[in-house]
């Protein structure tokens, strides 16, 4: 594995399911957005593992990218096999910290109780002030009903989804991603 920290200041973390293979939507969309992220300049950052991470890794890595990936010491399984650099980390809280803090943005797409975790932690860090602001973007069709579920039933308030944005395709995410960049044009 490389030792290069890459562009750290660039860095997109990835959200996403762990079971899915390379027929799921998920994977395919997480496949071409690692392409476009690296296209876009970024590096790219997930989990680290199977799944939507194994795909964004595997598009990023073939866009010749920097792909990182947060691993776990209590998980016996073994890195996808397309990450440049591994930054292993003691366990699930200490990996999300690790994830959230190098970042400059977060897309997830569709996963379980992982990526809501993740994407639950970031949203409520970008709320609380306690992280300064970054794009969060949920892209899929399943994120507009999960989130509106939410909604109907807990205590989310309008200034809450402020901080979530939605993206039907990889492009539309990589857009939203370059427009809340700092230094952008669209500010």
């Amino acid at each position: 594995m490389s030792t290069s920290n890459g562009n750290m200041n660039k860095r997109v973390t990835v959200f996403g399911g762990s079971r899915c293979g390379p027929e799921a939507a998920e994977y395919k969309e997480a496949l071409k957005l690692g392409r476009l992220l690296v296209e876009a300049g970024f590096d790219v950052c997930s989990g680290g593992y199977a799944g939507v991470m194994e795909a964004i890794s595997r598009g990023a890595h073939e866009a010749g990218g920097h792909v990182i990936g947060v691993t776990m010491e209590q998980f016996k399984s073994a890195p996808n096999p397309y990450l440049k650099k591994i930054e292993p980390s003691a366990d699930f809280y200490a990996r999300l910290q690790i994830l959230i803090r190098e970042s400059v943005g977060y897309i997830a797409l569709r996963g379980g109780m992982g990526t809501v975790t993740e994407i639950s932690l970031v949203w409520n860090k970008l709320v609380m002030n306690v992280l300064p602001q970054r794009p969060l973007i949920l892209l899929g069709e399943c994120w507009p009903r999960a989130i509106e579920c939410l909604r109907e039933h807990l205590v989310i308030s309008d200034a809450d989804m402020t901080h979530l944005s939605f993206a039907a395709t990889p492009e539309e995410a990589v857009a939203i991603l370059r427009e809340h960049m700092p230094g952008s044009q669209s500010h």
